[in-house]
């Protein structure tokens, strides 16, 4: 039970590089209806301290989209210090793409910028706090417990309609690999009758000779 707990949902932790002209992407592959939070937080480089430090005019711009389908999930500019949430409306890879609100002159483009970035894959947490007066303590971890169970059904249910799609694409693809060598044996024997045929006149045509 603890294995499968730990499945249901995870945390993609990190930080990363970019300039202020540049953009960084991420792809998440996502079952449908899942919900993802994402917190980042931006620091500056600093010549005069020689460190990274926090800008209040810096903003950091957050796009999601669908690959397959190109549709816009997120699109949302926020404070150096913020948080984004979306659900998958359709399964498959999601791209996660972060930049800052600067414009591309020379100074602001060479401005370096840290960037931490942590993501949590799965249903939101409940308000634990708001259900104590309503519900026991056991009902709580009963409730918790049954959206992760939830979460991990519909794991399962993408992953099977995955399944059936290589499935299918196998059996296309040997069919055609099967059609593929009886025309090439068609065309062997086509081959070998017509010069069995062609030397047959030729020896015919010597011998009237």
């Amino acid at each position: 039970l603890f294995c499968l707990l730990a499945f249901a949902s995870y945390v993609n932790a990190l930080h990363f590089y970019l300039d202020a002209s540049e953009r960084r992407c991420f792809i998440e592959e996502l079952p449908t209806d899942t919900v993802v939070e994402g917190h980042y937080r931006a620091l500056e480089w600093k010549e005069r301290q020689q460190e990274y430090t926090e800008n209040p005019v810096l903003g950091i711009q957050v796009d999601v989209e669908e690959v397959e389908t190109g549709h816009s999930v997120v699109r949302t500019r926020g404070p150096s210090d913020g948080k984004f949430t979306f659900t998958s409306h359709e399964a498959g890879d999601h791209s996660i793409c972060l930049g800052t609100n600067y414009s591309t002159g020379w100074f602001e483009a060479n401005t370096h910028i840290r960037l931490y970035l942590d993501i949590v894959v799965g249903s939101s947490k409940p308000n634990i706090e708001q259900d104590r007066s309503h519900v026991s303590n056991i009902a709580s971890k009963i409730k918790d417990l049954s959206i992760k169970l939830e979460d991990i059904r519909r794991e399962q249910q993408y992953q099977r309609e995955r399944e059936a799609n290589y499935r299918d694409l196998s059996e296309a693809t040997n069919a055609r690999a099967v059609w593929y060598s009886v025309v090439q044996i068609v065309v062997l024997v086509g081959t070998c009758i017509w010069q069995l045929q062609h030397l047959k006149r030729f020896f015919e045509d010597r011998k009237a000779r």
